[in-house]
């Protein structure tokens, strides 16, 4: 489990050489403003996790761009038609 610690703006600033020795532990922090999550300081090195979302969505506006029966997407492109 990685350790997660949260800071407000205000502090990241004024502390980032600490902050950035506690990342290149293996750690993460989570920058605030007024109480609300705006970013997250990792370390460069930490693989990122793909973002499941996204491929959601691509699989969703692909059922919504029915070609028609017969069709195909290089007919739509020759015709100058974009999908």
């Amino acid at each position: 489990m990685i350790a997660i610690k949260t800071v407000g703006a205000y502090e990241a600033k004024t502390t980032l050489p600490a902050l950035l020795a506690f990342v290149a532990r293996g750690r993460e922090v989570v920058i605030t403003k007024h109480e609300k999550p705006i970013a997250r300081l990792v370390s460069a090195n930490q693989p990122v996790p793909p973002d499941k979302t996204v491929f959601n969505r691509i699989r969703s506006l692909q059922s919504r761009l029915a070609l028609g029966k017969g069709a195909r997407p290089r007919d739509l492109i020759n015709a100058g038609r974009r999908v």
